[in-house]
């Protein structure tokens, strides 16, 4: 444990990042049919307390470049300054740089050190569309802004950087492995891990890491829905909507055909499906027959099987809407993830080092933020802004376990055993995708929790490479999960990156 010297000594006290480990494990208790860890890792030693103190140290640096990441805000495929800025710094801290990888600009792969263990943590640095509002604790819109951070990847890349770098550190210090960082653009519907899995670039890794920022702090070992989705586009016959409607044939009818006998098909789908479209072109004049139209859809469903089969549903239901319109469909498939295939072995490893590092106090500035942020929250998704600093208990993969979204990370985790965790970026019972969201990923309470991201990869990435056991463990758990024959087939097939999904 540390002591109250080194709590005192390590951690930067105008910013509170972090509470003392003494403290933190008075507040997390371990699942009570759970054996207890090896004390080896679950009371930090010299090499992990001096990870900690540098990242406390460095904490300025790194908040600094989050936060421009989040002044950019750019939309997926599109992050040329934000992904700039993470090479700039890690060829700075000698790692080699490898630039637009698997055909997309934005993605880069940076390594440090030779020979195995091959550890990967992934980044990620795009922002959604919309949401552009001032890092404020109520809804002040950007003017101009196309998008804003309203899930935190200005955070993640950020904190997975830093964390490689403090493994490149204790690498360069005279032990033996490879480190490698994943730019990852465009996780935000373009999938843009999918043509880097594709393209071979994890081959040989040992094991994947990531994070994501949330608005609870919890390393389990769950799983997500897998994903495909794809543009439908309708053309028909322009005519004058009044003087000569016989004469048209309306691609938005052919939308809304489609629409309606897919919000029909609902009653009749596995029920934890999710289908959900927006309709992206509807025409430009009511007086014009619109002689093109366009609807953007997703499914999901934690079986991929599934998933295919409630996909050719929908596929034949634009079929016979352009049929039934007079109209001709065609539709172009964007992005299509896995299922997260989750692993145990290292989950158990993340949660231990995130219960050391601990959770996220508030400053009293902070606290009146979150408490602001925390009454635009419905009655019944208001929880203790103090639940920032607790450590979720662990739970292993179940069907109680399965995230309502979706990620490309699942791609990563079906073709390496991979892990990862969340930390509380956001005021606790915030939503992601939200204004709330967006605004604490652009202060010090999402910084915060970047930094306990950062602390418990790097130390996680030492487990790793001081323990080979746990990757073997965790290499037989994940053949003996997703099978020994199993042959990776991207859901979106050999379709080229989409890079101009949000344009």
């Amino acid at each position: 444990m540390r002591t109250q010297f080194l709590a005192k000594a390590l951690l930067l006290p105008a910013l509170a990042l972090a509470q003392p480990l003494a403290a933190q494990s008075k507040k997390t208790v371990s699942s009570p049919n759970r054996a207890a860890a090896p004390a080896d890792r679950t009371r930090p030693d010299k090499d992990k307390l001096a990870i900690i103190a540098d990242l406390d140290k460095r904490m300025p640096e790194f908040a600094g470049i989050s936060k421009q990441i989040w002044d950019f805000a750019e939309l997926g495929y599109q992050e040329e300054k934000s992904s700039l800025l993470l090479q700039e710094q890690l060829k700075k801290e000698g790692f080699d740089v490898q630039a637009g990888v698997a055909g997309i600009p934005t993605a880069f792969v940076a390594t440090y050190g030779t020979g195995k263990p091959v550890i990967g943590i992934l980044g990620e640095y795009d922002a959604l569309p919309g949401l552009a509002t001032e890092a404020k604790p109520d809804f002040t819109p950007i003017p101009g802004q196309k998008g804003g951070h309203g899930c935190g990847h200005n955070l993640f890349g950020t904190a997975s950087m830093a964390a490689a770098i403090e493994v490149k550190n204790w690498l360069k210090a005279g032990h033996a492995g490879t480190i490698k960082i994943y730019g990852c653009p465009a996780e935000e519907g373009g999938a843009g891990k999918v043509y880097m899995v594709r393209e071979g670039l994890f081959n040989g890794v040992d094991v994947v890491l990531h994070w994501h920022p949330g608005s609870q702090n919890a390393a389990d070992a769950g799983t997500s829905l897998a994903n495909k989705n794809a543009k439908f586009r309708f053309r028909g016959i322009a005519a004058h909507a009044a003087a000569s409607p016989e004469r048209g044939r309306s691609g938005l009818d052919g939308v809304e055909a489609m629409d309606y006998m897919v919000n029909m098909m609902r009653e009749h789908v596995p029920q934890d499906t999710r289908i959900h479209y927006v309709i992206t072109k509807g025409g430009e004049a009511p007086n014009v027959v619109p002689a093109f139209a366009e609807v953007y859809y997703y499914a999901r469903h934690k079986d991929r099987d599934i998933l295919q089969s409630v996909w050719k549903r929908i596929e034949n239901a634009a079929e016979g809407a352009a049929k039934g319109t007079g109209t001709k469909v065609e539709w172009e498939v964007l992005g299509g993830v896995f299922n997260l295939l989750p692993n145990v072995t290292l989950a158990e490893v993340m949660h231990n080092n995130l219960k050391t590092v601990g959770g996220i106090t508030y400053t009293p500035e902070e606290t009146a933020f979150a408490e602001k942020i925390r009454s635009t929250f419905p009655d019944d998704q208001r929880v203790p802004v103090t639940n920032a600093a607790l450590i979720k208990d662990f739970r292993d993969a179940s069907e109680s376990a399965t995230s309502g979204g979706s990620t490309d990370v699942g791609d990563v985790s079906w073709t390496v055993p991979t892990v990862g965790l969340q930390t509380a970026t956001w005021v606790p019972g915030s939503s992601a995708h939200s204004w709330q969201s967006t605004a604490a990923s652009g202060m010090s309470i999402g910084q915060k929790g970047m930094l306990v991201a950062a602390k418990t990869l790097a130390l996680t990435a030492l487990d790793l490479y001081t323990t080979p056991t746990l990757i073997e463990k965790a290499r037989a758990e994940w053949i003996q999960k997703r099978g020994a024959d199993f042959k990776y087939e991207a859901l979106l097939g050999d379709r080229k990156p989409a890079l101009d999904y949000r344009k």
